[in-house]
């Protein structure tokens, strides 16, 4: 059966997108009304469509709160209000917005409910410094964490001390509260404490080692912050935590492998928790579509190699050019496989955004690399710059989804014909 291997991998990359859709995930999960009040805060990129997701499924209500969102990624809801901010890089609204959910979950009582709506970017999208800092320390820190290529297991370990929301903190605001959170998971492994750096959940390493992190980040690294890294504080007090994952990047990859079912190509789910250095995980996964393509291992063509989590980009001393994890990934991947015949794949992350380009990701072909020659480009050249957006700019195989509305971390495929 012939298939247009450009429209498949851009049908599979949907199919997963929608299945976190919160307009149908949301209503699932909602938790009983209370006696009392109901308040609804968040955070994320999801934040805003997931309020009006819960606007929609209690149409009759008394609903009050806000959330805080990406720039673009508001849409309009009645009861809850949505804020924009700044994401990868918090901004003074983002600090505003999460002093504001900080207010609105105070002095509530044990009838009442804190319904909290957590996404991937509520990291950035929520700051509030810890005592001792300013914005711009926080603003700082930020920055030197997206260019250190740390996992990102240790840099919310950062975030965590460094905040007065994330961590639980949050939780402990409502208390005596029920509170509730709803969770659209971005992180490998799908940890509470991860996902937007934990606001409602117990942090068991309040009192972590950071000094390898404070080493990482270098010189550049505010000293009111290295100071707070560097002590061990006093642990926060335990609570337990209804926590429910709405949507998680698994869950995406299993909707993309029934759609290639249904197609008559067998999918093959390599993990939903790859991390790394992006170039070098297109390295192995060449390795592994070659195998397919020659050998018939792991699996046999027709198929599809699907796999989610978050690489990462370590950048140099020198000035980056443009580009994201998945397109860094893909363009390795492509000059790996050198014009491999019979091999396509996709990349991008499920938010619609790599990094902090107009793109979700990008699509490779066997003729990737002849036309990029064609174009007076050097891959080799173009990938040691980081600048692997510019290439698939100019040779036209961006993906351009603009926001989803959802985050479930990054989705590959890769289609073996």
């Amino acid at each position: 059966m012939a298939r247009d291997p450009h429209d498949l991998l851009l049908r599979l990359f949907r199919a997963a997108v929608d299945s976190a859709d919160p307009a149908t995930t949301v209503a699932r999960h909602l938790p009983d009304l209370p006696r009392g009040r109901v308040v609804v805060v968040g955070a994320g990129k999801s934040a805003a469509a997931m309020a009006r997701a819960v606007e929609q499924a209690w149409p009759g209500v008394d609903l009050s709160g806000l959330v805080v969102t990406r720039y673009g990624h508001a849409v309009p809801t009645r009861r809850i209000e949505v804020i924009e901010a700044a994401h990868p890089v918090p901004d003074q609204a983002g600090a505003e917005a999460a002093q504001r959910i900080l207010q609105a979950a105070r002095g509530l009582g044990p009838d009442d409910l804190v319904l909290v709506l957590i996404s991937g970017g509520g990291s950035a999208l929520m700051t509030a410094p810890a005592p001792g800092l300013t914005l711009e320390d926080k603003i700082r820190v930020n920055r030197l964490l997206l260019a250190s290529g740390a996992p990102i297991g240790v840099m919310n370990r950062v975030r965590r001390r460094l905040s007065a929301v994330k961590g639980g903190r949050l939780a402990l605001a409502a208390a005596p509260a029920r509170v509730v959170t709803l969770a659209i998971s971005d992180v490998p492994g799908d940890d509470p404490l991860a996902i937007a750096s934990g606001p409602t959940v117990h942090d068991p390493d309040a009192g972590a080692d950071l000094s390898n992190a404070v080493r990482m980040l270098g010189p550049d690294l505010p000293e009111a912050a290295r100071r707070l890294l560097m002590q061990t504080p006093e642990p926060l007090p335990w609570f337990d935590a209804d926590y429910r994952l709405i949507s998680t990047p698994l869950m995406a990859l299993e909707a993309a492998a029934q759609l290639a079912r249904a197609e008559g190509i067998t999918p093959l789910i390599l993990g939903d928790a790859i991390e790394g250095e992006a170039a070098g995980a297109g390295l192995v996964m060449a390795g592994i579509a070659r195998s397919a393509a020659v050998h018939g291992a792991p699996v046999k063509g027709p198929a599809v190699l699907l796999s989610g989590g978050e690489t990462t980009v370590t950048i140099g001393p020198a000035k980056p050019g443009r580009g994201g994890r998945n397109t860094e990934f893909l363009l390795s991947l492509a000059v790996a496989l050198d014009g491999h015949e019979g091999i396509h794949a996709l990349s991008g992350d499920t938010d619609g955004i790599d990094g902090t380009e107009d793109a979700a990701g990008a699509i490779i072909a066997p003729n990737t690399l002849a036309r990029a020659r064609a174009a007076g480009l050097d891959p080799r050249a173009v990938l040691a710059a980081h600048d692997s957006y510019s290439l698939f700019d100019r040779i036209g195989d961006l993906v351009k989804t603009g926001p989803t509305l959802t985050n479930v971390n990054d989705f590959r495929a890769v289609y073996i014909t």
